[in-house]
């Protein structure tokens, strides 16, 4: 073992209890290698089952030292892909430029064995220390009946999926200085939650937006398209100035909101321009469900429905919308949420403003909506479901399905195939208020000259409409409480989406204040005003 190489092995760390008072089984198999690798001398008895606790220790340790060592190869040879693992232990080294390697094993859980990681990365005279947690877990060899090490390449790196790659060098883009709309700087641990959005904006303009890059360990996708992941800096790059339309002081708002309620997101715009002011998430993930998630909207859905039935001629705000405790539709039954009063002589108004599932079920069994009705509403006039939006980042541009049956039902309600996310819905919110669909923005369009989505939007007549029902939902309907303390120019919808496999349904909430739009959502966060609407309502205050 070199110099400087060491591998720390705690007396007593591994513990593995196996059946049969540690008695092993074995099976006649012809002996393909030998345990470095050489050529098998023909058939011998092999063990099966699962390795006792000194062939997981062993193993360990054999393998944690060849790979301190250098020694690829060997390393490799107490793997089950002894192939991929030389090819990823090489780069380690070659690509990744990590030496004075230490691994220290920490204490075991059956065959799966925890280790630290100490490295330092040195390149073109720059070094710098390197340390992180990883594990692996021994199984028995399928032909060898060898104690192995079960090969990932996460067991080189926890970051590491299948064709990653550890790689030092000049950074793929050069670092960027995001600012907002007034030009204060957007610093990840100022706002945590852009942090991932700020890496995906760097992706895709670092290269336009003049900065100089670095030297940073980073990994290297096998889908270029996905971009890297930085782990260290070695030497800072210049970074280019990069406008976004986000606003610092609504950013702020929408941070401190989301802490309200685990696995939460919420998203602001701008109606009048469709600029994004906000974006935040709470998740233990580092996934971007404000713009990428995939969810059931629930009753938030119901200002697009509202829009369609209006167009339709259905109804009007002032008009017929009874509330019965049930409506069946093609033989499901549809319930409202617990507690509401049936009212037979309800308004569309009242019945939007309280939620009232079953109203809005029987209001699209009327002659002329059809099974794509709600469908074509959501794309021609609010832009939703062409997956056309060119926003500056990836996102999920919604989905309302054309759907017969029981879905047609449950889509006007915001559950059966519906799919958005609180910036779709955002932006819904948008378009009712304004009568115009502006795509949203995170960074301006002169940036790149790239094409906006496009939709023609609403009529002046059924903006009106959906205004006065969005403004008496917010000042004496479900959306009150929330947003009793924002002013008179306020409108709101509140929704609450049932989830398989949750007790607890989602809470949805979206809302407007001046030319400020927002809406959140809050997993099993439950009706829409609890969780996600005092969310929407500290946005709306910022702006």
């Amino acid at each position: 073992m070199r110099k400087g190489v060491k591998v720390a092995l705690v007396g007593g760390v591994f513990t593995v209890m196996v059946g049969g008072a540690g008695y092993g089984a074995y099976s006649l198999v012809n002996d393909v290698t030998g345990d470095d690798g050489s050529p098998g001398s023909g058939p011998v008895a092999v063990k099966t089952g699962p390795p006792t606790g000194d062939e997981v220790r062993e193993t360990t340790r054999k393998f944690l030292a060849a790979w301190a060592d250098g020694d690829a190869r060997r390393a490799a040879g107490y793997t089950n892909n002894s192939e991929a693992a030389a090819a990823a232990l090489t780069g380690y080294r070659e690509d990744a430029h990590l030496t004075k390697v230490k691994l220290t094993p920490k204490r075991a859980s059956g065959a799966r064995v925890p280790f630290s990681v100490s490295a330092t990365v040195s390149y073109k005279g720059k070094s710098k220390p390197f340390a992180y947690d990883s594990q692996l877990t021994v199984v028995r060899g399928k032909t060898t009946g060898r104690a192995l090490v079960d090969w990932s390449a996460a067991v080189v790196h926890p970051s590491l999926e299948r064709g990653d790659t550890l790689v030092t060098g000049e950074a793929t883009t050069p670092p960027i200085q995001a600012v907002d709309r007034a030009g204060t700087v957007l610093r990840p641990k100022d706002y945590p939650s852009l942090g991932p959005i700020l890496n995906k904006l760097r992706e895709k303009y670092g290269d336009s937006a003049g900065g100089k890059p670095g030297v940073e360990l980073y990994v290297r996708h096998e889908d270029e398209n996905a971009g890297s992941r930085v782990l260290l800096t070695l030497a800072k790059g210049k970074p280019g100035k990069l406008p976004t339309t986000l606003s610092a002081g609504v950013q702020k708002a929408a941070e401190q909101a989301v802490l309200r309620s685990d696995e939460s997101s919420v998203v602001a715009v701008k109606p009048s321009t469709g600029e994004i002011l906000a974006v935040a998430n709470n998740r233990k993930d580092a996934f971007n469900a404000a713009f990428e998630g995939q969810v059931p909207p629930g009753s938030t859905m119901k200002i697009i429905t509202a829009a369609m039935l209006i167009d339709k001629g259905v109804t009007k705000a002032e008009g017929p919308a009874p509330c019965p405790a049930t409506a069946t539709w093609q033989s499901q039954t549809i319930h409202n949420l617990k507690g509401m009063v049936p009212n037979e002589s309800a308004t569309f108004s009242e019945s939007f403003a309280r939620s009232c599932n079953t109203a809005f079920v029987k209001l699209i069994d009327e002659k002329g909506i059809t099974d794509s009705s709600l469908t074509e509403e959501a794309r021609n006039n609010f832009g939703l479901g062409g997956d056309d939006w060119q926003v500056g980042v990836t996102t999920f541009d919604g989905s309302v399905p054309a759907s017969a049956g029981p879905d047609r039902a449950t889509n006007a309600i915001g559950q059966g195939e519906v799919q958005l996310n609180p910036l779709n819905m955002a932006s819904v919110t948008a378009t009712a208020m304004t009568g115009t669909f502006r795509q949203p923005v995170i960074v301006p369009k002169s940036l790149d000259d790239r094409e906006l989505a496009t939709a023609q939007g609403l009529r002046a007549s059924t903006v009106q409409q959906l205004r006065r029902m969005m403004h008496r939902t917010a000042v004496s309907g479900t959306g009150a409480r929330a947003m009793a303390s924002l002013g008179s120019d306020i409108g709101a919808k509140t929704g609450s989406a049932e989830v398989d496999g949750q007790e607890k349904s989602d809470s949805w909430f979206t809302g407007y204040r001046g030319d400020v739009a927002a809406a959140a959502m809050a997993q099993r966060g439950g009706h829409g005003g609890d969780a996600a609407g005092p969310i929407v309502a500290a946005v709306l205050g910022a702006g």
